[in-house]
Parts: C-alpha cells; structure tokens; sequence
C-alpha cells in the first residue's frame, strides 16, 4: 500500500515535472520578449527548480571517462569483472595503467548508488588499480534469486576480494564499515591470502554507543517490531522484484531529507537566486548534487533489519558477540591487516568515536599498523567528497596504502 501510494505520487510528480520543464524552457527561449523583463525570469527559475526537485530519476553513470596521470589524460573503461544477483564487482580500467596498488571500494547499501561515491573513485583513480561494490537496486533482483542479507553481504566482499587476488587494499565508506571488518576479521582468522593489506574506513558505525547521532537514536528508542511494521514494503507488480520485502530508498531518503530540512531548503532558494542573477555555474554545481542525492534503490527488509538488530540496537560487534553463519567474529583474530578510521568533525549520521572504535578492539594489531585521522570541518559526505576529501583526505589515505603496499 505503502509502495503503490508512492508510485502514484511519482507518476502525478513526473508529469508536473515535465510541464514545469517546458515552462521554463518557453519562458526562457530568447524569442520571447517576457524573458527579458517583468517577472518571466523569475518564474521561469521558479519553474526550473520545481521541474529538477520533482522529475524522476534512474540510477546514475559513474561518468568517468578520462582521468590524468602524470599531467597526461589517460582513457578510462569500466568493466564488470564479477557478476553476482545482488550487486557486481566494477573495475575502472586505465589504458597503459601502471602496476599500481589495487584498491577495493566498497559503496555503502544505503538507499544510495555506487556512483554517490564518483568523487571518492575520482580522486583515487590516478594513483590506484580501482574496483567498485556496484550494488543492485532490490526491485530489481527478482524473488527467485533468493534473499540477501548482512552475512550475504560479508560473503559477497570476500568474494570480491578473492576475485581481485592477494595484496588489494579496502576502503569502507560509511555502512560497510561493519562487513567490511567483520570480513576482514574472518579473512584474517582463516589466514586467507586474499584478506587485504588494509582496510580504511570512514564515518563507519563500528560503535554506534559512541557519540549517538540522531540516526543512532531512532534506531534504539523503537522496538525491532515496529521497523517490520512501518518502515518494509512490498515492491510493486511493475517491477522485476514484485512480492520482495524492502527498505524502499525513498523511505531512507526522506528520513535524510528531514534530518536537514532547512539546509535543504536553503540550497534551492540559493539555487533559485543562481537562476534568477543568471548565474547558472552555481545552479548547476546545486542541480548536480541534488541529481545525485535523490538517485535513490532499495534494500532488502532482511538486510535492513539485521543491519538495526546488530549494529545499532545490539552493538554485536564492539562487543564480540557478532555471528557470521555460526561463527563468531574476533575482532583480535585482525593481526596482519593495518587498519586506518577517518571521521568527520562534523559528521552527523556517524558521530565521533564510532569509527575510532574499531581500533580499541582490534587488540592483536600492532598500534603501528592503526592510524586515525579526525578531519576538522568535515561533515559526512564530506569525508569522501569534495575538496576537504581531495586536498585533505585522499592524501591520508594514498599514504596508508602506499606505506603497506
């Protein structure tokens, strides 16, 4: 019902969207002598934000053709190296690349696609042999692949990582922090060739008791019940996943929305005033984050519940009592992987000490094979995008994996 309501709402959104487009677009057309005076410039932007807020929108491209190495541009492919129902291993491939580190990214499963994640791939491309989790929408993964879940996801990233081969590094953006350890501490305690040389994370909710952000606190106020309740749907018949039980991504984006209602606001009265002065750089600096961020998927109900069960309501793993299919995750089994945790000053979906937890417990690693970064004015998408990520950030990381490499 849930869903459906929805569907209704983006259909009637979408048509409104393009007559708001082509408004615009007359309003602004230079034959039209209302678009140089009287109020046409001013509802022709009015129109122009309604039309970008409200269109609907697919799953971006990653967009990265060209990178620069050595002050020369350098073609760049991407390649689908490993093909599984819920999500695929993506290699971003230099031509005349170098023998440089590999490097496992891994996109949070958020409500997000991979490609929220460009700038982070953009950055570390020119130094780097770089792979992506590319996560698939869940409506789209027919009922017959079965069900993913968190240990679906730890199973999925070691396989990634055994498809790569020894010697790759691993950066963990935001939720995957948790499988990410979880399977860099089963991959350690196996002695698995393929465990990777490090694992950096960042904004990561390893220990959600640490400095509870909002996000934290609406996980732990309500029962496990009520999230089955309220916040799971059904996908709808159109879609190649009808009858699978999700986390739909409009749920999580709204929930983000809300969390910073009047910022949000704030840019596209700013990005209506761009439009209105004529400056359409930055309007369009605004309308290429906001195509971005309201890119949203779904996840599946089991991996969504579990995620709150374990990380959020029950803290498994900080407290050593995380399973994996039966088998106990150890945090001390970590001995050879060196482990870096970036935070964000001002982030507020992982608050601070909750990704510098995971070097507390990681009590058979070497302190100097563990390093922390707190990254003054960042917030959380800060850390991996823009130009505290590129200026500030990056070279942190670049150093950590060349240091173990």
């Amino acid at each position: 019902m849930l869903y459906s309501a929805y569907e209704m709402q983006r259909s009637l959104l979408a048509s409104a969207s393009a007559f708001a487009n082509m408004g615009a677009e007359l309003l602004q057309n230079p034959a039209n002598p209302f678009s140089y005076f009287g109020g046409g410039p001013i509802l022709a932007s009015a129109l122009d934000v309604f039309a970008h807020a409200s269109a609907p929108r697919g799953k971006p491209p990653f967009g990265l053709g060209f990178t620069e190495i050595g002050g020369k541009k350098v073609a760049v492919t991407e390649e689908i190296v490993l093909q599984k129902p819920f999500g695929q291993l993506k290699r971003f491939v230099r031509k005349g690349g170098k023998n440089d580190p590999k490097l496992l990214i891994v996109a949070p499963m958020s409500g997000h696609y991979a490609t929220l994640l460009r700038g982070t791939v953009e950055r570390m491309l020119p130094g780097h042999d770089v792979y992506i989790t590319d996560w698939r929408d869940a409506r789209q993964v027919p009922l017959s692949e079965g069900q993913f879940d968190l240990d679906d996801y730890v199973d999925y990233i070691v396989a990634f990582l055994e498809h790569i081969g020894p010697g790759a590094h691993m950066l963990a953006v935001c939720q995957p922090s948790v499988p990410c350890f979880a399977a860099t501490a089963l991959m350690n305690a196996d002695k698995n060739p393929c465990a990777p040389k490090t694992l950096t994370m960042m904004g990561g909710p390893i220990d959600t008791r640490e400095a509870p952000t909002a996000v934290n606190t609406l996980a732990t106020q309500r029962p496990h019940t009520w999230f089955e309740q309220n916040v799971i749907a059904t996908v709808p018949m159109q879609y190649p996943g009808a009858g699978r039980k999700v986390y739909p991504g409009f749920l999580q984006l709204a929930g983000f929305m809300t969390m910073n209602l009047g910022n949000h606001m704030m840019s596209h009265y700013d990005m209506f005033k761009h439009l209105v002065a004529g400056d359409d750089e930055s309007a369009d600096t605004t309308k290429d984050f906001y195509e971005e961020y309201r890119s949203v998927c779904d996840m599946t109900a089991e991996f969504y519940l579990q995620t709150i069960d374990v990380v959020f309501q029950n803290h498994a793993l900080p407290k050593g009592e995380y399973l994996h299919r039966g088998q106990r995750v150890d945090p001390a089994a970590i001995t050879d992987t060196a482990i870096l945790a970036i935070e964000g000053e001002r982030d507020d979906i992982s608050g601070l000490g909750q990704t510098k937890a995971a070097l507390k417990v990681t009590t058979g690693l070497p302190e100097d094979r563990k390093q922390y970064h707190m990254a003054p004015g960042a917030g959380h998408y800060g850390i991996f995008n823009g130009s505290k990520w590129r200026n500030s950030i990056a070279p942190i990381v670049e150093a950590w994996i060349k240091k173990f490499d």
